[in-house]
């Protein structure tokens, strides 16, 4: 089994779910520390409203949000490889969510969302990575029309 990510920068909600559905998603799990976003559809209400109308279940689980800190560091010196390092740090503290997300993903086909449509510029894929390492399975990033196998968690076979 494989867990996916996809950023909704760029998409419609409309667009966005039907790339779900068409992989087979059957529950989004919102990974953004405040499920807000400018972007019509993709507030937490609107979003899961939008997700129950296509037959996908919504899950906000904020634990994997980005501390308001490391986000804040973040914006001031824009360094990825200062916030990957802070992230990561921050998810070995929270290593009994990443076990318990690891043992629903072995069960269902879950895709983790967050703004960034650029997969590695976001912290969803660590997140991804982690959940992984813990449950075996591979990580899939999911764009408008492709995909991409994630290159640091390679798929069971």
């Amino acid at each position: 089994m494989a867990l996916f990510t996809f950023g909704y920068e760029g998409c419609t909600i409309d667009g966005f779910t039907a790339r779900l559905k068409k992989t087979g998603v059957a529950v989004v799990i919102d990974v953004r520390e405040l499920p807000l976003s400018r972007k019509k559809g993709f507030s937490k209400t609107a979003f899961a409203a939008a997700l129950k109308n296509a037959g996908i279940a919504y899950r906000h689980l904020s634990i994997f949000g980005c501390p308001k800190p490391i986000r804040n560091q973040y914006k001031i010196d824009g360094n990825w490889k200062r916030y990957k390092k802070a992230f990561e740090s921050y998810l070995k503290t929270q290593s009994a969510a990443v076990a318990d997300f690891a043992k629903f993903s072995k069960t269902t086909k879950a895709c983790l969302v967050c703004f960034e449509a650029d997969f590695d510029s976001c912290h969803r894929s660590l997140v991804g990575r982690a959940v992984a390492a813990a449950s075996g399975a591979g990580v899939i990033h999911l764009t408008a029309t492709a995909e991409i196998v994630d290159r640091f968690v390679p798929l069971a076979t």
